[in-house]
Order: structure tokens, then sequence, then C-alpha cells
């Protein structure tokens, strides 16, 4: 009995034993998988910063071909650079320089981030309107003439900077001696509010008159005076020249109906030369939009700062002649000049 009384404690003591080792143990918990929240989510992830965009505003003087050329040219440029970038804000003045002002002061209530000023009024304009605005010119002849300044270095130090469309004077002058060297008399025919365009007639009368040829300037003050004037200038003179004149550009259907076929009209650009002219040196109005559009992209990027910028002139200047005028007056094109394209 004692014996089966200890038998019995030791196996109580040894279950007792048992139960106190496992007490002491914890199972061990399954495998945990990983969570979504464990695992870097796109939010977690650098992503890159937005693109910056622009509010460009644009000024155009006049509708016509050079203009409409360079425009285009300037947002190309920029929609090539800075793609998606880039917002225009497109207004064109009717030829109005009062309404350039009203244009370029709308620009600066608006907060542009730059101003693309095309043709001089529209320039002098959007300068006036504000001194910290970056603002691009293009299709502008002569900046110092523009801004009244003299012995002008190409470099305005300001808010201002551009591209030009002028052609050298004197070989347009030399184009005239070229294709009617029996010629004595030249009529300049040209709009007395635009300063550039009495620039050009002053130097290419100048050049004119060293090679023998007696020369009147014809100025009309708005497209009102045009007939009149133009028919003065055809029934006085061999040969009528045209600088790069707006109000011109916007009525060489009044001029080539006075002249056709009659008195031969030499121009300052291709767009008039196509519309009545007979010869023109011209260069590419979209070229130089697309040289003030490159300008711009550098501006709006911080690349570069307008007040260090030069003007920009075109690198080339091409002899053209118009067909159809050639044609109309039985003569024969010199060898060199290649046929303006047709419309």
């Amino acid at each position: 009995m004692k014996k089966m009384s200890r038998i019995l404690c030791l196996a109580l003591a040894l279950v007792m034993l048992l139960a106190l080792g496992a007490c002491g143990k914890k199972a061990a918990p399954d495998a945990v998988e990983p969570t979504d929240a464990a695992e870097p989510t796109d939010a977690a992830e650098p992503t890159d910063a937005p693109a910056e965009t622009y509010l460009v505003g644009i000024s155009q003087l006049v509708t016509h071909e050079a203009l409409d050329a360079a425009t285009q040219g300037f947002q190309d440029a920029l929609n090539e650079l800075l793609p998606g970038q880039v917002e225009f804000d497109y207004q064109n003045a009717a030829n109005d320089p009062a309404t350039c002002a009203t244009i370029a002061n709308a620009f600066v209530a608006e907060g542009v981030d730059l101003i693309m000023a095309n043709a001089t009024p529209a320039l002098q304009a959007a300068a006036t309107a504000t001194a910290d605005i970056p603002v691009l010119g293009t299709s502008v002849t002569e900046y110092g003439v523009a801004f009244n300044i003299e012995n002008f270095d190409g470099l305005l130090g300001n808010n201002v900077s551009g591209t030009s469309d002028l052609a050298p004077l004197d070989q347009q002058a030399a184009m005239i001696q070229t294709w009617y060297p029996d010629a004595s008399t030249v009529g300049l025919l040209y709009c007395s509010n635009e300063p550039n365009s009495q620039y050009q007639v002053d130097n290419v009368q100048k050049y004119l008159e060293e090679m023998g040829y007696t020369c009147t300037q014809y100025a009309f003050s708005d497209s009102n005076d045009v007939a009149a004037v133009c028919q003065t200038a055809a029934d006085n003179s061999d040969v009528l020249y045209v600088p790069t004149d707006n109000t011109c550009a916007s009525n060489t259907g009044i001029i080539d109906n006075i002249c056709h076929g009659k008195v031969p009209v030499f121009a300052g650009e291709e767009g008039i030369c196509k519309g009545c002219g007979v010869a023109t040196l011209s260069i590419s109005y979209y070229d130089i939009g697309y040289k003030t559009g490159e300008m711009a992209a550098q501006i709006l990027t911080g690349e570069a700062d307008v007040s260090e910028m030069p003007i920009q002139y075109a690198p080339e200047f091409v002899e053209k002649y118009n067909p159809a005028m050639c044609e109309a007056l039985g003569i024969t094109p010199p060898e060199g000049y290649e046929a303006v394209a047709a419309e």
C-alpha cells in the first residue's frame, strides 16, 4: 500500500512538472504576412515636380503676311521648347496705335509673364506700359529709331529686347539700279506715322541719289490716303520703292490696282512684293519670329536676363521676284533672283 502511494505521488509530481513546463513556454505564432501598410505606397515615392506654366501676351499691330508669319514662328518656337507650358493671349490692334496701348495695359493688369510685341507701335506701347515685365519685339526695323536712341549699339539694357526685320538698305537701293539702270525718277511711298518707314526711305533715298537717281518721298498718314498718294507717286515716277511699311503691307491691293503693268514697285519685304511688287531683298519673318520665341524661352526659364540680350538680326537675305508682275511689265529678272512663293 505504501509502495502504491509512493508510485502515485511520483506520478502526480511528474504531471505537475510537465504542467509547469508547459506554462513556461508560449506557442510560436503563425508567420505574419506583410500587410499593404508595410509596403511603400505611391504617395511615398518621389515624384517629378509639375512643370511651371507661363502666360505670354502677344500684341500684333495688324494682320498681314509678314507679321502673321512672325507670330507663327514665335508660337512654334515656344511650343517646341516648352511644350504644354505656355498659354498665349493673342491680341490684334487692327493698325491702331491707341489700341496697342490698350492691349499692353491689359497685359500688365493681367500679370502676363512676358509680352511679345509684333511691329514698332506695339513695341513702343508695351515698353511704355511696363518697366518690369520682359518685352520682346519682332518685325521692328531699327530699335534706336523706335526709342529715339542716337548711336544705338544693339543693347537696350532694360526690360526690352527682340529681333529686327531690317535688310541692308544699300543693297535694296542697288537692287533698283540692277533692274532699272536707265530710270531717272524714284518715288518712295510710305506711311508717315511709322518712324521706321521714315528711317528706311531716308537712307534708301541717300543711296539712290548717290547713284544719280532723282528721288521724291510720297507720304500718307493712314490707309484712307493710300490710293490718292500712290496715284500721285505713280504719275510722277519711273519706279516706286516701298519699305517694310505695315500700312502699305495691308493695302497692297490698292497699290497694285494703280501700278500693275505700268510702274514697277520694289519692296522691302516678300509679302509686299507678292502683293504688288516686282522684286525684293527679303528676310524670313517666320525665322525672326522663331528666334524671338527662342529668346522668350530663355527669359521665362531664367536662363537669360532680357536686359543683357542684344537685338538679333536676320542671318540671311534673299533676292526674290514676282513672276506675275514681271510678265505684266514685260521684263526678265536678272540672274540670282528666285521666284516668290505662289499663294
